[in-house]
This record gives structure tokens, sequence and C-alpha cells, in this order.
């Protein structure tokens, strides 16, 4: 066979943490003929690998599941030699499309040099998934290769399915898989361990597109306590993988398209494929009157030989997760999704959504109102519509999807204890967590010496030494400065930090703010934005028969005051056009910009550069439903939306931000100007960063303006341009 690359790319080297290291370890990993080697950057000649692994007949690729990588989540696989199970290469991608490629590419290689092939023609065989077993393990050929197997024999009966590593260590025995047909000689045997051997469905109801089936009752068993299940089933114009990291999310994005999600967090994570989950159901059945559900239940997840995936649920208790104040705790009986692909429609992917619930949602309104359950339980079915519509409004279908972080149970109790009032219905017993805080550490039994973070070469080229550079800038900049004394500087529009108060401002928490990561260029995550580098001092609030420019120059404003301290200014001037000309001015002080840092960059650069990189985020927390969605929440380049003019004083950078100056932003302005004493506007400022020297990106700062009142604004006097 001819030497020649079958696949190649930047892959994470997932590994031993080590103290001290926190970085996704990126990796150049290269399957060249018979050989799979990686490379700390990508190889030139006679370059030689950190590792490598010659792949034959003997070889498997076990598929170790879903990660948490310091801090990411990772899709994981480890290849090995079955005659030396030690000696083996584990990596990882940030989206399944990539992780699947290269266990397709390897196993193409295992299959030229295996020497046999099934009789059917088919490529692979997979055994069948069968509940209840002898030993507790599924008798798929993924148990056959799992580390956690018996030692094999040489002489196997079934030399083609050694390889077929895909379904982890199977679902748990006490859940029940409602995506296959069962035998009888196996339902038999489990009719114990079974709410029921076989469903019979007949169609409810068409509704919102979905097909609507409930369980028939001539099933072999059923459970008292237990409502008949349930299942929608829909097509959705995108790929398996699309949905399933869509499906097993559980942060603000689920918000967009489950109606029945109020929240969610990591219990334990037990494996790659199985995981402990808390889930709060937000039901909208006589709300004021009947208490909030909650769940705790184990999620088995597995991706089958045809490309879809299976997701299962199944209710169980947790010591770290018990009953909490406010919320009845419901019991799911099955459930789950079952994602299949369809055939494409003009060039369109297609699959078909199942997604079935099987649930005693306890309490007295299920004895006493019949309709409570059904109700609640269309509308948790009701989210494969809400899948189908996001997937149809959605534009950002070129970049690969990543998959979701969830929050660990016991990190978020932690911060709920700052954040949250006592008397407020969010699980307070989990402030006692600290036992699931181990799960989420990595104890991995591979390890390179050296497992630094690299970057692509051409990147380094360009930045030598970027990321010496950027830690050492990264440190400058978030160190503890002294504190800037508030009490000189004033402007005429009051601050009040106070939740309910109107026609004020107040500084907004960063956290309220995604920005990119440190590792954005290579997998497009976002991060809370965490402390501005800049405080806000003051805030004014102008009108005037003209445009308000260069206000900075104004006397006793608190640029002034900051410039008479030796302090530096960024003012941000947004100026509202109309019959009466309006300008909202924020005044940012630091007390010195960090030499070399991308701000410092961006104060002295020229307006090509600054219009390129000055970024806004805002944000309605508060406010009608249309002006929220005209608003949004997407980051903006402002320099490229509207005209905006810099103004560079000896202390201080002046931006003038004419809204007007864009018909849509215009549009929308008006819309707002009409309501603006019903809302609660939020806006972040920011520079953009673009290389992985200049990552992470951070605030130049936040404000929230709540209930303003337009007669609130004053004329400034404006001294005349010498």
């Amino acid at each position: 066979m001819s030497s020649k690359v079958v696949y190649e790319g930047w892959m994470v080297r997932y590994g031993r943490r080590k103290i001290g290291r926190s970085f996704i370890h990126m990796r150049y990993f290269v399957l060249e003929s018979r050989l799979l080697a990686y490379y700390k950057r990508k190889p030139q000649d006679n370059q030689v690998p950190i590792k490598t692994l010659l792949i034959d007949g003997n070889c498997r690729v076990e598929d170790r599941g879903l990660k948490t990588h310091h801090g990411h989540m990772v899709y994981v696989l480890s290849v090995y030699n079955k005659k030396e199970k030690y000696h083996r290469i584990t990596m990882a991608a940030f989206n399944i499309q990539e992780a699947l490629i290269w266990k397709e590419k390897i196993e193409y290689v295992i299959d030229q040099h295996q020497g046999s092939q099934p009789s059917n023609g088919n490529k692979y065989i997979s055994f069948e998934y069968k509940s209840g077993m002898d030993n507790g393990k599924t008798a798929s050929s993924s148990d056959r290769e799992s580390q956690f197997s018996a030692p094999e024999d040489e002489d196997e009966p079934h030399p083609n399915l050694l390889r077929r590593t895909t379904i982890g260590n199977g679902p748990p025995e006490s859940v029940f898989d409602w995506t296959r047909e069962i035998d009888s000689d196996l339902s038999n045997q489990n009719i114990n361990n079974q709410a029921f051997s076989r469903k019979h469905w007949r169609l409810l109801q068409c509704q919102n597109g979905l097909r609507i089936f409930e369980e028939l009752l001539e099933v072999d068993y059923l459970p008292r306590s237990c409502s008949r299940a349930m299942k929608a089933v829909g097509v959705v114009e995108a790929s398996c993988e699309e949905i399933f990291e869509l499906v097993m999310s559980m942060d603000g994005t689920r918000f967009e398209w489950d109606c029945s999600f109020q929240h969610g967090s990591l219990v334990e994570e037990v494996d790659g494929h199985t995981a402990i989950l808390y889930h709060r159901l937000q039901l909208d059945w006589f709300p004021m009157f009947v208490w909030p559900r909650d769940l705790c239940y184990v999620r088995y997840w597995r991706r089958n030989d045809d490309g879809s995936y299976v997701v299962l649920f199944r209710s169980r208790e947790h010591e770290n997760c018990g009953p909490q104040p406010g919320c009845v705790r419901a019991h799911i009986e099955s459930g789950g999704f079952n994602i299949s692909p369809l055939k494409p429609r003009n060039g369109r992917p297609r699959t078909q959504v199942q997604h079935l619930m099987q649930i005693d949602l306890k309490g007295w309104g299920v004895g006493y109102v019949s309709s409570f359950q059904q109700h609640c339980l269309r509308q948790m079915l009701n989210s494969v519509a809400g899948l189908r519509e996001w997937f149809a409004q959605t534009d950002e279908r070129n970049a690969p999807p990543r998959i979701p972080v969830m929050v660990n149970m016991s990190s978020a109790s932690i911060s709920s204890k700052k954040s949250q009032k006592p008397n407020e219905a969010h699980p307070s017993s989990l402030d006692q967590v600290n036992a699931a805080g181990r799960n989420s550490a990595l104890m991995d039994e591979y390890s390179d010496e050296d497992e630094d973070f690299q970057i692509a070469e051409s990147e380094q080229e360009v930045y030598p030494g970027g990321l010496e550079n950027d830690i050492k800038r990264t440190v400058l900049e978030e160190e503890p400065a002294d504190e800037i004394d508030l009490s000189s500087f004033s402007g005429n529009l009051r601050r009040d930090d106070r939740d309910n108060a109107r026609d004020c401002w107040k500084i907004s928490d960063g956290n309220n703010f995604r920005v990119r990561s440190k590792h954005f260029c290579y997998d497009k995550s976002k991060v809370p934005a965490g402390k501005h580098l800049l405080d806000l001092v003051a805030v004014d609030w102008f009108k005037d028969s003209k445009r308000m420019d260069h206000v900075a120059k104004r006397q006793g404003c608190a640029a002034q005051v900051a410039s008479e301290k030796g302090f530096f200014s960024i003012i941000v001037n947004l100026q509202v056009p109309g019959s009466t000309h309006y300008s909202m001015v924020f005044y940012f002080v630091t007390k010195e910009l960090v030499p070399g840092s991308l701000l410092q960059r961006f104060v002295d650069g020229d307006d090509e550069f600054r219009n390129s990189r000055l970024k806004l985020i805002p944000s309605v927390p508060k406010g009608s439903w249309i002006v929220r969605q005209s608003v949004g929440s997407t980051p903006c380049l402002l320099g490229k939306a509207v005209d905006c003019n810099y103004i560079r004083g000896p202390k201080y950078l002046e931006i003038d931000v004419d809204i007007g100056s864009s018909t849509v932003a215009n549009g929308v302005l008006g819309l707002v100007v009409g309501v603006i004493t019903t809302l609660v506007v939020d806006m972040a400022f920011l520079v953009q960063a673009n290389t992985p020297d200049e990552l992470p990106e951070r605030l130049i700062g936040a404000v929230r303006i709540s209930h303003l009142e337009l007669k609130s604004a004053v004329v400034p006097k404006l001294d005349p341009d010498t």
C-alpha cells in the first residue's frame, strides 16, 4: 500500500490533568497509510511525531462518549491494538461530526487490514441490544471491546464485530430502551423490570405539524401509579448530529425550543454515555395553584450504525439530589428521543424526531384533574415542534455545532448563594452538594510529557510567542488595581442600584454577557465576561436642538475630572436623532492603560482599526416581546453598522456614535423611543479580539438603564471649538 494521507487536522489531545495546567491541548493528528501520529504543529519534512500507532486488523476504535475536559465538553475516541491495550492514542473533538469522520477513516484502514468482510455485503455488523442480561451488561459489540470487559480470547466467534465500539457500556439496567422491539422470550423474562413489553400506539391528534400518539391499554403490564405513555413524531430539516447536540443541551439555548424547561444541571457524570441530571419543569397549567415539578433522572445515549441517535431517560434517586423545597418530584418511568436520518430533500438534510414520555407528575392535580397530566405531557412533547422551528429560523448553520456544557450541580449551588434570596424556589439544599464536584474532574490514564497549548503554525508566524505574551498580558490586566474614588465624579442621570428603580443607571454585571473565550479560534466557545477593564463613573443624559459632538470638552464633566487626576477616560456618546436630539454619554475611567494591550492599541489606532473592532452587546431584560426581538442580543460591530467619530484627547478617547446614520438602527430606535419608559436595557462595550494573542475578550464596561424618562434630559453647556 502506497504511503498517503488518509485524514489530518487539529484535534484535542485528551490526557491527564497536570497541576497548574488548565489549557486545552491542541495537537495536529495525521492518519497516513497505516500510521496514526500526532504532532505539536502541522508537520514539515522529517519532523518527528510525539506519538505513533500502527493501524492493523487488531486495532479497535473505542468510543468514550462525552467527557468534560478543562471546562469544555468533548467527544472522545481512543485507538488501541487489542494485543497491546496500554499502547493507545486518545483524541477528542469539540463537535461530533469531526469525531465521527476520524472514526470512519480509522475504521476504514482497519477494514483494509482485517482480512475478512461480512458475507452479506454490509460494511458493518452490529449485535442487537438486549437488556436484563445475567451479567448486567448489554450484548452489544461495544461491551466486547469495552475497557471494563474481561480479556478476549484469541479465537473469537465474530471477528467482524470486534471493533464496533459505538455504545459505551450500554444503558443502566433500570433504563428501558423503548426504541427497540423486544422479542417475546426476553419480555417474559423481564416482565417485572419493564413497564411494558411491547407498545401499541394510536394517533391522538395532529398538532403544530406533529403527530401525537397515545399508548393503547392492551399492554402486558402497566403500573397503577404511571400514566399512559405519549409520543410526538415530527420531521426537522437538520442533521442528526445538530439535533442531538441541541437535545443534549441544558444551557440557555434550550429556552429557545423547549417551553417546558426552566433549569437543568449535572448531578453526576457516570461515563461518557451516562449521566444523572437535575431538571426543573416550567409547566403552564394554573401555575398559581399547582406547585412546580422537578426531576432527577439518569440519561443514557448512543449512536447506532445507521447514523441515528437514541437518548433514554428514567428517574432515579441520588444522594446529592434529594427533594427540593417548593417542588414536587415527578417520576419518569420511560422517556427520551429517537433521532433518525431521512433522505435529503432539495439538498437539505431531514431527520425524524420521536419524543416519548411516560411520566407521573405526582401531587393532588394528577388524581383529581385528569386533564392536568395530559396537558403537561403535551407541553413537554411540543418541544419537537420547537426543534423544527429553531432550525427553520436559524441562519448560523455553517459552523459545526459544539457539544453543550452543563453546569455542575455543586458549582451552580455555590454561585446561587450569592445571587439568590433565601425565599426563592431554586434548590437550596444543593448548596450542600460537594461530592458531585469530584465527577467533573478528569483522571485520565494516558498523557504526554509535553502538554502545553499549541496554536496553528500560521498563527505562530504572525504572533510569535503569542501564548506566553497573552498569559502575561492577561495577568497584568486582571491584577486587582486600587479602586477609583467615585465620589468626585458626577453626571446628571442618577445612579441607583435598586432593582425596581426608575429613570436611573447602574453597573451591569459582566457575567450577564458572553464573550469570546481563550480558545475561540478553535472551538468558537464563549464565556461569561467577568470583571470590566474600566470603571463606569458617570452617565449624562442630554438634549438639544442640534447634534451634540465632542461632549468631553465640557468643563466639569467626568472626563475633565478624570484628566485632572491623571486618569484615562473612554467616553461613549450615543447620539439619538429627532426633532429634539438626545445624547446618552457614558464615562469609563481607568488609572492607566496596559502598554501593548488590545485596548491600548484600539485607543491609539487609526479609525479603520477602531471601526473594525468596537463592539456593542445589547440586551433588553425587561420590555415588550416586539422590542426584545427588534433589539436582540447579538453582538454588533458599531463602526460597521453606524457612523462613529473618534476624538483623541490628551487623556481620553471620545466615541460619538451617530445612530441616525443607519436606516435599520433608526427604525429600531423609533420603536424603542416610543416605549422607553417601560424598558430596562443592558449595554456592554468591548474591543473585539480576533487572534489567539488577543483572546479572551474583556469588557470595557457595561451599564443598565432602567425606565428612562425623556423629560429628565438636560441641555448641556458646550464650549465652542477653538
